[in-house]
């Protein structure tokens, strides 16, 4: 079973905090949003979604005719409601957070990514600072804190033993390898498309001999590392952290973890499960991401992982699940009861969802 951090186990519910303005777009209570609260999340929203891989927020055409838009602003409204209500309530219950508490909620974190430098890793990885990190752990806390005074969640020794029983598929694993490796890139479609944001005019030929000579470059450099990684096989990973062109990995030495065959490219797999723990692969593993040099450090034979080592998480994993629920009851009787005002009737999706639905309605009668 997969760990996951603590700080992202009630992601639905976590929103850092916005700066104000005086342009109010719903009244909550006595609360106000603001349109550069809702700007803020809603940007964060898309930059967090698969829309970062073409620009993020910058990018994105945010208008009510873009369907995507509608989605995101949906979501981010209720969610800024919910967090208006959640922080009132918190408020008005006392709950605080001191120093003690982020130490050890992040201590809870790190034992459970592995160390310092992994959670450093995964935090750069989804581009988020330590001051954004700090702040979500604060809300995490204070979600936290708030659930406790509501409900007093216990999961026991015998309910993680039912949930391992009752779920066996979860537990098994296929094969895997535990594997480093250092890349040297030469994607060709990015090579092409590299060459030609440079010249939009060169001609076919040209771009052919520009594309073979960067790979051959590329392939040189690769050998030559492969060349001074056999002959010090213990630098491996301090190699892989100077030279790997895949800096995710690179800066943590080299290392991928363990994996299955199917969760890499079939040339990367083919090569590393060929291979025996504590060897380096004889020659360059050529993939479409480009040239590889593999160590394989561990292999795990095919079968159901015991019980003894997924408790814990299992017991997480439950307890995480609980608090979800207390927290999704909690915050419909909030809502519920709720005075919502739309100052800018543009932010009532469920109005302007209606109002579609009418005209799609008027359009297929035509």
């Amino acid at each position: 079973m997969k760990k996951i951090l603590t700080c992202a186990a009630l992601s639905i519910f976590l929103l850092s905090a916005c700066s104000v303005n005086k342009s109010g777009i719903i009244q909550v209570n006595d609360k106000i949003i603001t349109k550069s609260q809702f700007e803020k999340a809603l940007d964060k929203e898309i930059d967090n979604s698969m829309f970062k891989n073409f620009g993020g927020a910058s990018n994105f055409v945010k208008s009510d005719e873009n369907f995507m838009y509608s989605v995101f602003k949906e979501k981010v409204v209720k969610e800024l409601i919910i967090k208006s209500l959640l922080d009132s309530e918190i408020e008005k219950r006392g709950i605080k957070v001191t120093d003690e508490d982020i130490k050890a909620e992040m201590k809870s974190i790190v034992d459970k990514v592995g160390s310092k430098d992994e959670l450093n890793s995964l935090l750069k990885q989804r581009g988020v600072s330590s001051s954004e990190f700090t702040e979500d752990l604060k809300t995490q806390i204070r979600i936290k804190k708030l659930i406790s005074s509501i409900s007093d969640i216990k999961i026991t020794d015998a309910d993680a033993e039912k949930y391992y029983k009752n779920n066996p598929d979860k537990f098994k694993h296929q094969e895997q390898v535990r594997a480093s490796h250092i890349l040297i890139s030469s994607d060709l479609l990015q090579l092409i498309r590299d060459i030609k944001a440079k010249d939009k005019n060169i001609s076919a030929t040209d771009l052919n001999a520009k594309v073979e000579k960067i790979q051959a470059e590329q392939k040189a450099k690769a050998e030559a590392i492969l060349k001074e990684v056999k002959a010090n096989p213990d630098s491996f990973a301090k190699i892989a952290r100077e030279k790997s062109e895949d800096k995710a990995s690179g800066e943590r030495g080299g290392e991928l973890g363990f994996f299955s065959a199917d969760a890499m490219v079939p040339e990367f797999s083919k090569a590393a499960f060929s291979m025996k723990p504590n060897t380096i692969s004889e020659n360059l593993v050529k993939t479409s991401y480009g040239y590889h040099i593999i160590k394989v450090t561990d292999r795990i034979e095919a079968g159901t992982t015991p019980y003894t080592k997924v408790k814990e998480d299992i017991k997480f994993y439950l307890e995480t699940q609980e608090q979800v629920k207390v927290l999704k009851n909690f915050t419909d009787g909030l809502m519920k009861s709720a005075k919502i005002i739309y100052i800018d009737e543009t932010y009532n999706t469920d109005k302007q969802l209606k109002v579609k639905v009418k005209e799609e309605a008027q359009n297929n009668k035509k």
